[in-house]
């Protein structure tokens, strides 16, 4: 998650995400549905085959609402919350950065964090980006565009290594005000065959993945103490709530009050996944 709005929950972060759509006279959907706007390929969040742990929130959240969900798919995360959310296109994003300023948020609804993986057959044993082994230049590990793990290898001298397997990922394309795609799962897998040492992901992106893997892997829950040279906290650790838009104040507490009710289906949804879920801190802000 480049900050969790990072693509999220991708970026990510989120991180991550989820939203929802519009007025009839644009979508053609009733004014008493949930309209959710959802990634058409960001599994495994959201997928147009509806096979993405978010959209079982979103049915959920709909469910308890006695909404009908409907959804409009985007393809380009950077733009949920102007192009979509904004022009009331869309009423809710089901994840967004609990620090996420452009939106109005629920109470969040989970805390997860990024994760070293790495096959447990190579007893790696690394658990913060203060760890030596990653100072290496012979140590490979893949992460995400505009992620955390891409400032700390730039903190650590670290990027350059790793350029041409970035761009190999990037399919040698420039990220650079375009959003480019790199599948977790590819990246995950590269860490099953060999072809890198470790991966930093963040969980909820992989947690599927890493449950399914031929090859056995190792995954420690990233310890959030990472910071750049100047002292600057990177996080690592994230709080995930839902997002509507800044006015929607009547949506936010609808939402706030299906969160509460319905939080142990909400959590066997994200345990299901296999996501490593964190405690949750009593002080935020939703403004």
């Amino acid at each position: 998650m480049q900050t969790f709005n990072r693509k999220f929950l991708r970026l990510a972060l989120s991180s991550l995400f989820s939203g929802v759509v519009g007025l009839t006279s644009l979508t053609g959907f009733a004014a008493t549905d949930l309209n959710v706007c959802a990634g058409e390929n960001e599994m495994p969040f959201s997928n147009s085959r509806l096979e993405g742990f978010e959209n079982r929130i979103a049915e959920l959240v709909g469910n308890a609402l006695n909404r009908k969900v409907n959804y409009v798919f985007w393809k380009d995360a950077r733009l949920i919350v102007r192009d979509n959310l904004d022009k009331n296109k869309c009423d809710l994003i089901i994840a967004v950065d609990s620090t996420d300023p452009r939106v109005l948020k629920t109470q969040p609804y989970y805390k997860s964090s990024y994760v070293f993986i790495t096959r447990e057959d190579r007893g790696i044993d690394i658990s913060s980006w203060n760890d030596e082994l990653l100072k290496e230049r012979n140590f490979r590990i893949g992460v995400l565009p505009d992620s955390p793990g891409k400032v700390m290898l730039l903190q650590i001298n670290r990027f350059d290594d790793m350029f041409d397997y970035f761009s190999e990922k990037q399919r040698y394309q420039s990220t650079r005000n375009k959003y480019v795609r790199v599948d977790p799962l590819e990246v995950m897998n590269d860490v099953g065959s060999g072809y890198i040492h470790a991966a930093m992901l963040w969980a909820p992106e992989v947690s599927r993945y890493i449950k399914q893997s031929p090859v056995p892997l190792k995954v420690e829950i990233v310890k959030d103490d990472a910071k750049k040279a100047n002292g600057q906290p990177v996080p690592m650790h994230y709080e995930v709530a839902m997002g509507v838009r800044k006015d929607d104040v009547e949506l936010q507490a609808e939402l706030d009050r299906v969160i509460a009710e319905k939080r142990d289906e909400i959590e066997a949804i994200l345990k299901n996944e296999g996501i490593p879920l964190l405690p949750i801190s009593t002080q935020h802000s939703r403004k």
